[in-house]
């Protein structure tokens, strides 16, 4: 049978092949959906979708959590041939005008959460489905309408989706891809990570970003594997040791989070500790079936750099940790098999695309599935993509004899010092945070300063689990003065200091008394530092790490770090 041309078609054949087999489900099961069922639920959506007008060529948002009606809607909508695209749930009403503008938007769906929050943005939207109002159930196809026709006249190089860019330099760039390209992307990714019929997945992670959109929802509706819908992504290990998925995809954070507390539980039991360390057989499976990691086939980790201890922690557990780069422009561009992946590497070019190293170090890739171009952006996308179809991605990377890529930094997010000695904040940052779970986001800074500083916050997950056992306030403001919380931060950033050069060494750090959490000022939706904003966010807070007083506005304490190597 010839490959699917369109998104539409690839779904329908899934429906055709495996109508009894369950496509999509919450984690308790209060909504289960067949295959059948998933096909009969988008042609009655479509039908609706239509009746309120929406075309070919037109653009669908949806502002949801993982729940079910996000996937309906999506599917419903690519099978009349409209462009779909994802809010972030923790969007301003001026980023939402932003977006609904942009992406010439006039009919969404939303949780009632939002419904305020979107109409507060004042963009022109003519129709606003609510699921808890029962709107999607109302919806209902015109008589004349023609399901089979309107699927069937969606073309390869129509406009799939849209993916807007964390807007971590300037406002989000609205990212284009075609079916054909996707296509072309789930082709290459099944070569290396395979998915297919009987295999499962979590979709936990914002559908705003490329990761969730295309591996817990496009790649499973082309090769007929089954999501798990998750709204609450705190009952994440939960839901992980319940289902024993086969596939699982999580940003390096996520990693280190639930590294944290795998290591809580070993370290409990004295016996299950030195038979873990002793890297004892049955015991390592014990632990992954308990955590529900015992079927996987791979488990990937993306969006950024994976600390190399929390890498290593998940080797020696026996997970099929794989390594990949990407971008949103590109979708996939390196990629590593499990028996492949190395720990500091993001493994080989991928099937079908092709990487090369400028004489600056940077990083080009070209590929059959990169983006058409930025939309309204003809400037922006000559600026990335030369007339040969390179993508300049921005990242600093190496590649050894066998082919194997090496991210070592960002073309501009390199630390210039006053001395000209350029660094990689983001080695710098992974350094000092391996020795403590309290710690989360960290800034590391030091352009144009004579020494490098850190802007330490709390993880809001191990905040709350230490201020349980202290008997305080899980409030970000105490924590950060508490001597405990700072000595131990203090330790974590002396022992990173020993494994860095005397120039790359932290100095001076301060905590700050808030947490970061994705979405909002400092952290894009997948916890990547909004590096620019955040600088200019606390000038204040970074100054006084150079001076010797704190202004007033500096609430938290600063410390000096004398270790040296």
């Amino acid at each position: 049978m010839s490959r699917p041309r369109t998104f539409p078609e690839a779904f329908q054949r899934t429906v055709a092949a495996h109508p009894d087999d369950v496509a999509l489900r919450t984690p308790d099961d209060s909504v289960s959906l067949t295959w059948r069922q998933y096909g009969d639920e988008v042609r009655r959506i479509a039908g609706g979708l239509a009746a309120l007008g929406l075309r070919r060529g037109d653009t669908f948002v949806a502002m949801l959590t993982n729940r079910p009606e996000f996937n309906l809607t999506e599917v419903a909508a690519s099978h009349l041939g409209a462009a779909t695209y994802s809010v972030y749930p923790t969007s301003s009403p001026e980023q939402i005008n932003y977006l609904l503008t942009h992406a010439d938007c006039r009919i969404g769906v939303c949780e009632k959460q939002f419904a305020d929050r979107i109409r507060a943005a004042g963009a022109p939207l003519e129709h606003l489905l609510i699921v808890e109002d029962g709107d999607l159930e109302r919806l209902a196809p015109a008589p004349d309408f023609d399901f089979e026709a309107a699927w069937r006249a969606v073309q390869p190089d129509d406009l799939l989706c849209l993916i807007y860019t964390s807007g971590t330099t300037g406002p989000p760039k609205g990212v284009e891809h075609t079916h054909r390209g996707w296509l072309r992307l789930i082709d290459a990714v099944a070569t290396v990570w395979p998915m297919e019929a009987g295999d499962t997945a979590i979709s936990y992670l914002p559908s705003s970003h490329s990761g969730d959109r295309f591996y817990r929802h496009y790649y499973p509706v082309v090769r007929g594997a089954q999501v798990t819908c998750l709204a609450d992504p705190t009952q994440l290990p939960d839901v992980i040791a319940a289902l024993h998925p086969t596939t699982f995809a999580a940003v390096p954070r996520t990693w280190e989070k639930l590294k944290a507390a795998v290591e809580r539980q070993v370290r409990s039991d004295e016996r299950t500790a030195a038979a873990f360390d002793a890297g004892d057989p049955a015991v390592l499976d014990a632990i992954r079936a308990q955590l529900g990691f015992d079927r996987l086939k791979w488990a990937l980790t993306g969006t950024a750099a994976i600390p190399r201890h929390v890498y290593a922690f998940w080797q020696r557990l026996g997970l099929p940790l794989v390594v990949g780069w990407g971008m949103t422009e590109c979708g996939l561009g390196t990629a590593a098999p499990p028996a492949e992946s190395q720990i500091g590497t993001i493994g080989k070019v991928a099937p079908g695309a092709e990487a090369r190293i400028a004489e600056d170090g940077e990083l080009l890739v070209r590929m059959p599935w990169l983006m058409r171009g930025y939309r309204k952006d003809p400037a922006g996308t000559a600026a990335a993509v030369d007339p040969e179809g390179w993508l300049r991605t921005g990242d600093l990377a190496t590649v050894d004899a066998d082919g194997t890529f090496t991210i070592i930094g960002r073309k501009k997010e390199l630390i210039v010092n006053s001395g000209g000695k350029n660094m990689s904040p983001s080695n710098i940052e992974h350094a000092i945070t391996a020795g403590s779970s309290l710690i989360g986001p960290v800034l590391a800074f030091g352009d144009d300063r004579p020494y490098n500083v850190a802007l330490v916050t709390l993880d809001r997950d191990a905040a709350a689990a230490y201020a349980a056992r202290a008997g305080i306030e899980t409030d970000p403001a105490v924590l950060a003065r508490d001597e405990r919380v700072l000595r131990e931060i203090e330790a974590s950033v002396a022992a990173g200091n020993r494994r860095l050069s005397r120039i790359e060494q932290i100095k001076k750090l301060t905590v700050l008394p808030t947490f970061w959490d994705p979405g909002g000022d400092e952290l894009t939706s997948t916890m990547k530092l909004k590096r620019q904003p955040i600088a200019a966010k606390y000038a204040d807070e970074i100054d006084a790490l150079y001076a010797d007083h704190a202004p007033d506005r500096a609430t938290a304490a600063i410390r000096v770090i004398r270790s040296q190597p």
